[in-house]
This record gives C-alpha cells, structure tokens and sequence, in this order.
C-alpha cells in the first residue's frame, strides 16, 4: 500500500496515523506538505489526520481545505483512490467539497476527550472489510467541533444510499440519548462519499491500535484498508 499523509500546519496527529499505516500495512507512508501540487507517484491512500489546522481560525477546517494538495486529493478522488479524513482531517474532507454536510460545535459546548463506542453500519468497504456488520467497537473521540449537520435532503440521501459509516452507540449497540457524545445528525460518527472511496469520521481509530494504548478496535479499520489495497493490486 502506498499512502500519503498530508501535513498541514496546526495538526498533531500524523505519526499516529503513519504508525497505524505501517503496523497494518507494513508500508512506510510519505507525509506530504500542505502548499505541494501533486501526491507522490502510485498514491493508493491519502490520509488527512487530525489535529488543529491553522488553529481553526475560520471554520474548523476551511483554510486547510483550500490548500494547493487539496486539488491533488480531489483529482485522486474522482480516479477511485482511497481518501481517509479523521477528526480535523473529516472537517477538511467537507471543507474541500469532497463529502456533504458541516462539522458544527459539540451539542454541550465543550470539548470532549474520552473513550467512544461506534456501530460499524456495513463491513462490505474498503475501509470496514476487517470488521463485521453491526460490532461495536471501542476508540476514541477529541473533539470541539464534532456535531455533524446537513441539510435534509443531505441526510435522507445518506441514509438511503446506506453512506453512514458508524454512528455513535453505547457497549450494546443502542443508539441515542448520552450515546450521543456531540449532538451529530442521526448519531453519525462518519460517512462515505458516493463511490465509498472516501471516508470522513470524527473519531480516532488510529490511536487505538495496540493495548498498551488501551484497545485494539481501532486496527481493524487500518487492516481494511491494506487487505482492500493488495487485492486491488
């Protein structure tokens, strides 16, 4: 697998992603910096961390989502490679025009920090392949502006096209209520783009990769993606 991770000035999370990329793929990533024009030569993967770009100043996200690589990650995009946006990267996805909808503040105002369960809503993609349909598994979310919002129309052409990808649950899979950590629409912790070659989701799978960090849920996703990269291959 040959992925690029893209490096904006405020983010904070791309060794853990690189990390989470070469214990699952056994491929060292190449971090890509934020005014490049084009992704390195056979990119299979463009992963955008999270963190703080540019402070948030604006909106969470827009300054980032006009930057010169974006234009290489749109064109990547629309050939079918695979686009991953965690956290600040999933506010940069639906900055730049590549998934709907708006990351809002959280529902209580505050930031959060705290371990998470999440309803997997399909398993037949290239970023959930590892995982089965309806597992909960457990990661964790940092975040102020996590509460995903979209027009009606939006959201009723998310769900009938099954583009939700997890959704916010308690240990047993219930949905709703203090479930809910930031208020999103539907309870949604992320989506697809309409090919379901880009995903956008506010959680961090890649901090939870190893016990010593407290669970493993987070792997899977990571596996995914490299079973999904050879195969294509």
């Amino acid at each position: 697998m040959r992925a690029a991770v893209l490096l904006f000035p405020g983010l904070n999370r791309e060794n853990d992603a690189m990390r989470a990329l070469q214990q699952a793929g056994g491929v060292k990533p190449t971090l890509v910096w934020h005014s490049d024009h084009d992704l390195p030569k056979g990119t299979d993967l463009v992963v955008v961390p999270g963190g703080f770009s540019y402070g948030d100043y604006l909106r969470c996200g827009a300054i980032a989502g006009r930057a010169n690589i974006m234009n290489a990650v749109r064109a990547h995009a629309e050939r079918g490679g695979l686009v991953l946006g965690i956290c600040n990267g999933f506010q940069i996805l639906c900055e730049s025009g590549l998934l709907p909808g708006v990351l809002m503040r959280n529902s209580n105002l505050r930031f959060i920090c705290r371990m998470q369960h999440l309803r997997v809503e399909r398993n037949d993609t290239p970023f959930t392949n590892a995982y089965a349909k309806g597992q909960i598994i457990e990661v964790c979310v940092a975040h102020g502006e996590g509460n995903y919002t979209a027009a009606a129309d939006t959201l009723a052409r998310l769900e009938g096209e099954g583009r939700v990808a997890f959704r916010y649950s308690d240990s047993a899979g219930s949905i709703g209520g203090d479930a809910n950590c930031n208020g999103s629409m539907n309870d949604i912790a992320g989506i697809y783009s309409e090919r379901f070659n880009v995903l956008g989701m506010m959680p961090h799978p890649e901090n939870l990769i190893e016990t010593i960090m407290g669970g493993t849920d987070g792997r899977g996703l990571f596996e995914s993606l490299a079973a999904a990269t050879a195969k294509a291959a």
